[in-house]
């Protein structure tokens, strides 16, 4: 896994991603997912760093998720940084072109918010918005590729050098392992990892079988040597909820069997057992070879975060000291 550099002899500060201390140190990393508020209401926003401050080593923040508009994800993982937590800037592909996306990583770079996740987003067409273009200059490969030459080369993407200070990144990327077709996924991830990520988010593991193959391809191809993989995993709320995500959202895989565990509960029961199988399943995923870490996401049930980190037993989290960059 590469270890974010800094190229300038000026920025002697410590590194500021817990997220890659925890890895680096060799602990099991536990990611978790922060939706920012519709408007600008921070209560909101403070209220989800109380209830999870101390439950995972970093918080992805998205950005405009579903392609529908939310408080931007700069805004708010400024608010994590200042409230002690460690951001995962989520960015897309979708909303900016070059300039405004290496004018934003400037951005969190001043505030000492390293992690960046690089996505391409999803199409304007599903969203709140669907009359809008996509700007998709550059795709999630070429962003973490920018990303790098900002980090290693002390460069923006034109080849114009970053005055004074080079931005200290660790730098992230999605993985799709059920996205058709199945034997190109592993290919697609090898191009990220040679574009310079760090880290590895994957989409919600509900095919244990497939993402188990997946993984082995994976494997095979050293990959898991040189970037650090967090399987996503998350908690379905209902029948109906499993229902939408088997066939309304692109690139999810739930069988069947998930399905019809959870038919026939009411909500109450139905939520509990989702949880469950949200458990059985990280307890599986954490043992196949490759996987260093959790990225959990539960849409819209925060509040459940808590309680699933704690069943798991990843509550608390390992301390790990700030080491400074020489």
């Amino acid at each position: 896994m590469t270890t974010p550099q800094t190229q300038s002899p000026e920025n002697t500060s410590p590194s500021q991603s817990r997220l890659a201390r925890v890895l680096e140190s060799g602990h099991f990393a536990l990611t978790l997912e922060i939706s920012p508020p519709v408007g600008p209401n921070r209560t909101a926003v403070e209220r989800q760093i109380e209830l999870l401050r101390d439950y995972g080593d970093a918080f992805n923040v998205t950005d405009n998720q579903s392609a529908r508009i939310h408080t931007s994800s700069l805004a708010v993982s400024i608010m994590l940084k200042e409230a002690g937590l460690d951001p995962i800037l989520q960015v897309t592909c979708r909303d900016r072109n070059r300039l405004g996306i290496q004018s934003d990583l400037l951005g969190a770079s001043m505030y000492g918010i390293t992690n960046v996740l690089a996505l391409s987003g999803d199409a304007p067409i599903w969203g709140d918005h669907p009359q809008t273009k996509g700007v998709f200059e550059i795709d999630s490969i070429n962003l973490v590729r920018v990303l790098r030459m900002m980090r290693d080369d002390q460069v923006f993407e034109n080849g114009a050098e970053i005055p004074k200070i080079a931005p200290e990144y660790f730098i992230g990327a999605a993985a799709n392992p059920f996205a058709p077709p199945h034997d190109f996924r592993p290919v697609r991830l090898a191009k990220k990892v040679a574009a310079g990520a760090d880290f590895i988010q994957t989409q919600l593991v509900y095919n244990v079988p497939r993402f188990r193959e997946y993984m082995k391809r994976v494997v095979d191809m050293g990959l898991h040597e040189r970037t650090a993989i967090l399987a996503g995993v998350g908690p379905i709320r209902s029948a109906r909820g499993a229902e939408f995500m088997k066939n309304e959202v692109a690139g999810m895989d739930v069988p069947d069997e998930i399905i019809a565990r959870m038919k026939g509960l009411d909500k109450d029961k139905a939520a509990e057992e989702g949880v469950n199988i949200c458990i059985e399943i990280a307890e599986e995923v954490r043992q196949i070879e490759g996987v260093r870490g959790l990225h959990v996401m539960a849409v819209s049930w925060a509040s459940i975060l808590p309680e699933l980190v704690t069943r798991l037993g990843l509550y608390p989290r390992p301390d790990v000291e700030l080491q400074t960059v020489p």
